[in-house]
């Protein structure tokens, strides 16, 4: 097992007024979750006041997460996905052009991913929370 999940952080700034419309932040996200290949169970989208959106759909295969800034432009994403028939990455483009983002920052963890074996237990540093 190489790993079990993919977790693609986007940071997009920017971005246009859209940002703060529940409405369009939703749609976006379900043009994401299409064109991640991924399967929507839930969205749930909530409006600020005075401003700010944050949205959270519920995958088959994980989720997909937005947070928006409009006083700055910006909005955080992430999208995490497990199996190999999805595309989390392909999500970051349908979201940079439905903002009308000017900046993109992708950054991309593999998930599920046992740490060597072989390495001595002080070395590692795997932490147990209860």
């Amino acid at each position: 097992m190489e790993h079990l999940g993919r977790h693609v952080i986007i940071e997009l700034w920017g971005c246009s007024d859209v940002i703060n419309d529940a409405a369009l932040v939703e749609n976006a996200m379900r043009n994401a979750v299409d064109a991640a290949n991924a399967t929507l169970l839930n969205l749930f989208v909530h409006e600020f006041s005075p401003q700010g959106v944050t949205g959270v759909a519920v995958l088959s295969e994980s989720h997909l997460s937005i947070h928006t800034w409009p006083e700055h432009g910006y909005v955080a994403a992430d999208v995490f996905t497990c199996g190999s028939t999805t595309k989390p990455r392909a999500a970051a483009e349908v979201l940079r052009k439905s903002f009308q983002a000017e900046t993109v920052d992708i950054r991309e963890l593999e998930r599920g991913v046992m740490p060597p074996q072989t390495q001595p237990q002080a070395a590692r540093e795997l932490v147990n929370v209860r």
